[in-house]
């Protein structure tokens, strides 16, 4: 069966999961996670490409970024994988691959889906009992959202800037976010549309993104297509 093609769009967020090859670690020392954020700075920098939110788990990556260009985030993720491929490699002395293939991306709608996402991100090492609270993990993006610890890889966006006028607001109502779980249903949403590549979004922005781009945006129903009878109109 043909892979379904990437959904991506000019200045609209995606959400970006990369794994390790057969969810084997991709991690393995502080040095291997600040060599990954050092590239992902240059490659955002240099594909035009905004960063808001990521985590560095042990075996696999998440990024809520902003693209400038359809092909951005797609020129970030291949440079960034073949320069931390070969460091690996070479630290390491092993070869072969290290990524289970393509990174798996959703196109994310504004309204709650957005931070929402971006908090699932941040949430991460809490749902995976490494930590206690995500302020707990140093490799993430939660200390710059929700604590305001200096952080050049990250570039606001607007729906996270309109939490509240000065800095402080915005990291005190951002803190407030996470005093309230996201809902296990949206959750489900999330892990979906990603995995699937689909959109994550109110069914009308799935419509819309559907007509911008030509092609259904949502999951489909499992099972064939049912054939209409030859008599039918």
């Amino acid at each position: 069966m043909p892979r379904r093609p990437r959904l991506k769009l000019a200045g609209i967020p995606l959400h970006i999961i990369q794994r390790g090859n057969n969810r084997t670690a991709c991690f393995f020392a502080d040095e291997d996670h600040q060599f990954y954020l050092d590239h992902l700075h240059q490659a955002c920098n240099k594909h035009k490409v905004s960063l808001h939110a990521y985590v560095l788990m042990t075996n696999h990556v998440h990024l809520l970024l902003t693209p400038e260009t359809a092909e951005g985030a797609s020129q970030v993720m291949k440079q960034l994988g073949q320069r931390y491929v070969q460091y690996i490699n070479r630290t390491y002395q092993r070869s072969g691959t290290l990524w289970e293939g393509r990174f798996r991306s959703c196109i994310v709608g504004e309204e709650d889906y957005f931070l929402a996402c971006h908090r699932y991100i941040e949430l991460n090492p809490v749902r995976a009992d490494m930590v206690n609270h995500p302020a707990d993990y140093p490799w993430s993006s939660y200390r710059y959202n929700g604590q305001g610890q200096n952080n050049p890889l990250i570039t606001p966006h607007p729906l996270y800037k309109q939490l509240g006028a000065s800095y402080q607001q915005r990291r005190h109502a951002y803190r407030e976010l996470f005093q309230h779980q996201i809902e296990p249903s949206l959750i489900d949403q999330i892990r979906q549309a990603s995995n699937g590549g689909y959109v994550l979004g109110t069914e009308r922005f799935q419509q819309q993104i559907a007509k911008t781009i030509g092609q259904r945006t949502w999951r489909g129903e499992p099972g064939r297509p049912v054939k209409k009878s030859r008599n039918s109109k």
